[in-house]
């Protein structure tokens, strides 16, 4: 089965280097984002992400011709939806509107034989909802919750399963979980993946693949939840966390991860609320885990400020934003939650060390916040806060921490 045209909706963390992959398989490419500096930035065979090795890609896709972005949907055989899935208001419910978006934006240039592809980490039945949008949206056109293998348009799930700092790699490397809305739909999705995809392509329903996803990063939240759980016990009982689960785990059944100041990202911290939503009788543990997880930023805000509580003129480090080490990627993130709760204290100078960053996030801009290199930060500052296990803070000189008051929530010192 070949595919001459695809497109990809939202050009983020995910869809651009999908598209890039795709594109240097030979496959015209159309990217769609509705930001236009993006769109911009990409024509020019440039990128507006950090994820290694990609600008390289991207540049010789764009050049070769098979890879171009615009703001507009096009005609194409192939349509994967590659756009973000938060969720809303203090009850985590999910926030469907830009797959909704998404899908009425492509349903005006679809046509009989088309695929389109939810990669969105997504709540159950949300493949069934972007199909039942496309068929309100275009009554001309037969869809597989009515016609099941001989609809006009063909739909499925295939989630993305990539790690932040390895995504070209894991693209290509990784298995998929492809969920058809019929047998049809999945062997044409196996098609087009198994075009980059060196892993195995297995095949279920949509719900299931929807829910395989939410299953995968609920189960490393519950096992940071223990970790996160675990140090604020040793912190209580007086006993170094870090040295407690280096000695549980030479027990050869013990794997315990190592905690940190929350969880970030926009998958571990965001989807196992899909599944709490969905059933909130039943997913006790899963919740329990999330509160867990989202209480630890508070208590590392009340550990800097007992910590700066001891200086007249307090200056405070904060080494770290993104959500995980060596990437530039924000969401989500616990350490940029610190950060902006500490500012809003105003108890004392807030020096923000990000190596992967040019200028702060729009939330810290303005404020109270300096963005500084990591030497001047260590220099001014009388209280270092270890938020983000960046390879820059693990290689230094740990003499420097030696005079400082240090909180480490990372394991670094």
């Amino acid at each position: 089965m070949q595919f001459s045209k695809v497109s990809v909706i939202g050009l983020g963390y995910i869809g651009l280097p999908t598209a890039a992959v795709i594109a240097s398989r030979g496959i015209e490419v159309i990217g769609v984002d509705v930001n236009q500096t993006a769109v911009d930035t990409i024509n020019a065979g440039n990128i507006h992400i950090v994820e290694p090795d990609l600008d390289i890609v991207v540049r010789s896709t764009v050049m070769t011709g098979k890879l171009r972005a615009t703001t507009t949907p096009e005609a194409a055989e192939v349509f994967i939806v590659a756009v973000p899935t938060p969720f809303k208001g203090d009850n985590h419910e999910p926030d469907l509107s830009y797959i909704e978006k998404a899908s009425l934006a492509i349903a005006p240039v679809l046509k009989k034989g088309d695929l389109v592809i939810l990669e969105s980490t997504s709540p159950v039945g949300a493949t069934e909802q972007m199909a039942t949008w496309l068929a309100a949206a275009r009554p001309d056109l037969s869809f597989p919750q009515d016609k099941g293998e001989q609809a006009d348009i063909n739909v499925a799930h295939c989630p993305e399963r990539v790690l932040p700092g390895y995504v070209l790699q894991e693209l290509v490397s990784n298995d998929r979980v492809i969920g058809g809305m019929s047998p049809v739909c999945s062997d044409r999705a196996v098609a087009l993946y198994k075009t980059f995809v060196r892993g195995d392509c297995i095949v279920t329903n949509a719900r299931t693949a929807e829910m395989a996803k939410l299953t995968e990063n609920s189960f490393r939240d519950v096992n940071i939840a223990f970790a996160n759980e675990l140090s604020l016990i040793c912190d209580k009982l007086k006993i170094n966390v870090w040295e407690l689960i280096k000695l549980a785990n030479r027990h050869p059944r013990v794997s315990i991860l190592n905690p940190g100041p929350g969880v970030g990202g926009h998958c571990i911290a965001v989807d196992p609320w899909f599944i709490v939503n969905s059933c909130p009788e039943q997913a006790k543990l899963i919740k329990q885990a999330r509160l867990v997880n989202d209480y630890k930023p508070h208590y590392v805000l009340e550990q800097i400020v007992a910590a700066a509580d001891q200086f007249k003129r307090p200056v405070i480090a904060c080494l770290g934003l993104a959500f995980k080490a060596d990437i530039d990627d924000l969401r989500e993130s616990p350490a940029l939650d610190i950060v902006k709760a500490l500012a809003a204290k105003n108890i004392g100078t807030v020096l923000a060390v990000e190596p992967n960053i040019k200028e702060l996030p729009q939330s810290l801009a303005g404020g109270s916040v300096q963005l500084s290199t990591f030497a001047n930060a260590m220099e001014q500052a009388n209280v270092v806060v270890v938020l983000v296990d960046h390879k820059q803070f693990k290689v230094a000189d740990k003499a420097e921490f030696a005079r400082k008051v240090v909180i480490d929530t990372r394991g670094v010192v």
